[in-house]
């Protein structure tokens, strides 16, 4: 490989993930009050029970990098309040977390233009680990969130 392929394989992927995360985190937040077409929970899903108890999620989302701290937008990274505001904002940035690594994952195409086959192999691997984690701890986290808010919505309907 030449020169110039190893600097777009090395600057590729971090000029395309900051640029979408740049993007989505200027999107306004009522595209992702709801669930896009691309965001809603599915059945094999199971409630969560596939990412929890198949896939180990809690055991190693917390070692997943939050990058919207540095961007500027809000951190997913740790519950920080129980407070029903709070909660409904963190599943709104789940869906907007989501969608720009789905966005990121969709760029892999491109690096099948300039690399000989066999980089093909690693562009994939490469993005797969990097956003397919990012994108289970969402649909996770939101699956949980999902269930505590309507939960509160029940007991105040109650009240």
């Amino acid at each position: 490989m030449t020169a110039w392929i190893w600097t777009a394989n090395l600057l590729g992927w971090p000029v395309i993930q900051l640029s979408i995360s740049f993007l989505a985190l200027r999107l306004p937040a009522q595209i992702f009050a709801q669930d896009l077409w691309m965001t809603a929970p599915r059945t094999w899903e199971r409630g969560g029970d596939l990412y929890r108890d198949w896939l180990g999620v809690r055991r190693w989302k917390l070692w997943l990098p939050d990058g919207a701290f540095w961007m500027g937008g809000f951190t997913k990274k740790r519950l920080n309040s129980r407070d029903q505001v709070y909660l409904a904002q963190f599943l709104l940035e789940t869906r907007r977390a989501e969608l720009a690594h789905w966005c990121m994952l969709l760029c892999l195409p491109l690096f099948f233009w300039w690399n000989p086959p066999w980089a093909w192999v690693v562009m994939t691997g490469y993005a797969l680990l990097a956003n397919l984690p990012c994108i289970v701890a969402q649909r996770y986290n939101r699956i949980v969130l999902e269930r505590v808010l309507q939960s509160r919505r029940r007991v105040l309907e109650l009240q």
